[in-house]
């Protein structure tokens, strides 16, 4: 059974989808942009700090659901202007270790409120040791 996940410290969804959705172990979170959720507003600055500011809002939704970034398998880029790239590269880069997630990364017409940046993911809630889902052991401990 899916279901919604609602950070209240996260970018509020600006349309009639979730933030997120569980189902079973995967989380599916929503595409976020750099709207600081304190003032509604971008964050000052240009695609760095929209990156920023969009990872930031991604990690507040996945704090909700119990995960972290590092949770994360796979994310998907929409960039504004793709010679954005690099700078965008440079800065997501900062919150993700190996192995990092699959991502794919295109240039789009527009995004929503004219962003500079658009990030959806998809990540996995994981179990510790001793940790039992409804359906069984977690495979750690038994």
């Amino acid at each position: 059974m899916k279901k919604e996940i609602v950070a209240k410290k996260g970018f509020q969804a600006i349309g009639p989808y979730s933030q997120g959705i569980t189902i079973g172990d995967l989380i599916f979170i929503s595409g976020n942009i750099g709207i600081d959720p304190k003032t509604n507003d971008f964050v000052k600055g240009g695609i760095q700090e929209q990156t920023r500011q969009t990872i930031k809002n991604i990690e507040e939704t996945l704090k909700a659901a119990g995960a972290t970034l590092q949770n994360i398998l796979k994310t998907n880029v929409y960039l504004q202007d793709f010679n954005d790239f690099a700078k965008m590269n440079e800065e997501y880069a900062k919150f993700f270790e190996k192995p990092y997630p699959t991502r794919a990364t295109v240039q789009v017409a527009r995004l929503p409120k004219d962003a500079l940046i658009e990030i959806e993911c998809i990540a996995y809630k994981s179990f510790h040791h001793g940790q039992h889902r409804e359906s069984g052991c977690c495979g750690e401990c038994c």
